[in-house]
């Protein structure tokens, strides 16, 4: 029979601009003890462990757990681009479903440098070939970074098709860091206004800077137990992963669309999966963090994730309902926009968040009676992760 997992416990550490943050491994230690005390378990109950991160050599993976113990337990070392620390967590969770183990972790970190992300490897064939063709056709060429080139681009193919102002996606990051200011794990709590956000040094049309997610560096963890090993060890407050989905690319993703093309089709086909395996609908959510790399990724997603009714993204953001008080809050940490997006560790500190909401730990970002939340953490090249998290 197939074994139920849950998130016994989980950690992280506030996240940090790049050259202002200590050495990867410290960071991961101080996330996986964290979550070990948060399960009240040892490193040593730990069965198996799965170590995003997207920067670094083969085995940083086994460095970063070290620091926690040396019990010779597996150690994999993940990459999934920008879904990593989420993709860790699916392989966790998978491990202990199918019987194979009782408690694994998951920990995902990254060190970032300075700027735009860029090309390490520059004597093969990128790995998002295919993505840029779509981009070269339909966008033509720019001086802008690649990453605000797609996602801008798929912005901009919403605004022509819906009419969406452009202050619209500004309002995204007005929302982004109102939920930060309660975060104190978050890179950038300042508050923003509309007018600050839209004068902010252009990037990509429609997207100015503070609508663009800052490299950051930062750890975080999650400890993924079976039922029955939580109830054995008394873990009252583990949250139930209640269904979880990884996509990966399909034909619509390389078409004539750059909403495609940042895996739109990726993420609506992952959430359909979840909210069937579930039962549920997305009027049932009450709280969501999403992928908001970009605040035109955040306004495509919540059609993607069926926040809203297709086209109608807009008018969601003008109702609020997006935030508290509104249909279901998105991103009360702040989001990758505010709070940052350390590639390794973003999916992880999601499931943090989520975690704390559902247990009623979040402090001034809580939202009322959360009882189902759902993570959407996506990679191009391509990944995507949706997980529903249920409080019993």
């Amino acid at each position: 029979m197939r074994s139920s997992a849950r998130i016994a416990g989980v950690g992280m550490t506030r996240f940090a601009k790049p050259g202002a943050s200590r050495e990867y491994h410290e960071m991961a230690t101080e996330a996986g003890r964290s979550a070990l005390a948060d399960a009240g378990l040892d490193y040593a109950d730990v069965q198996q462990a799965y170590v995003g991160y997207v920067y670094g050599d083969s085995t940083c993976g086994q460095r970063a757990v070290y620091g926690l113990g040396l019990t010779g337990i597996p150690v994999v070392n993940v990459n999934n681009n920008c879904s990593t620390g989420s993709t860790a967590l699916w392989l966790a969770r998978q491990a202990v479903e199918s019987g194979a183990a009782d408690c694994v972790m998951a920990l995902g970190f990254e060190k970032m440098a300075p700027g735009a992300l860029a090309t390490v490897f520059a004597d093969r064939e990128s790995p998002l070939l295919r993505h840029e063709a779509v981009l070269e056709a339909l966008q033509g060429d720019s001086a802008a970074p690649l990453a605000a080139r797609m996602f801008g681009g798929a912005g901009r193919e919403y605004r022509q098709r819906h009419g969406v102002a452009d202050t619209t996606f500004g309002r995204i990051a007005v929302k982004a860091r109102a939920h930060a200011a309660n975060n104190p794990f978050a890179l950038f709590a300042q508050p923003l206004t509309l007018d600050e956000v839209m004068a902010s040094a252009p990037v990509y049309d429609p997207l100015t800077r503070y609508q663009c997610c800052p490299p950051t560096c930062g750890a975080a963890c999650a400890i993924v137990c079976s039922d029955a090993f939580a109830r054995r060890r008394g873990i009252a407050g583990a949250v139930a992963i209640a269904a979880q989905a990884m996509t990966s690319d399909c034909a619509d993703s390389f078409g004539d669309s750059m909403i495609g093309m940042v895996g739109h089709g990726m993420s609506r086909r992952a959430a359909q999966q979840v909210y069937e395996a579930a039962g549920i609908g997305p009027r049932d959510l009450d709280v969501v963090e999403l992928h908001d790399c970009f605040t035109a990724n955040e306004l495509i997603s919540y059609d993607a994730l069926g926040l809203c009714a297709p086209g109608e993204a807009e008018r969601f953001v003008l109702d609020g309902d997006n935030t508290y008080g509104g249909a279901v809050v998105t991103n009360p940490s702040g989001g990758l926009l505010s709070k940052g997006h350390p590639l390794g560790a973003t999916g992880l500190a999601q499931c943090a968040e989520l975690v704390w909401q559902l247990r009623g730990q979040a402090q001034r970002r809580q939202v009322a009676d959360a009882r189902i939340a759902l993570q959407h953490n996506i990679g191009l090249g391509g990944a995507c992760v949706v997980t529903l998290y249920r409080r019993d």
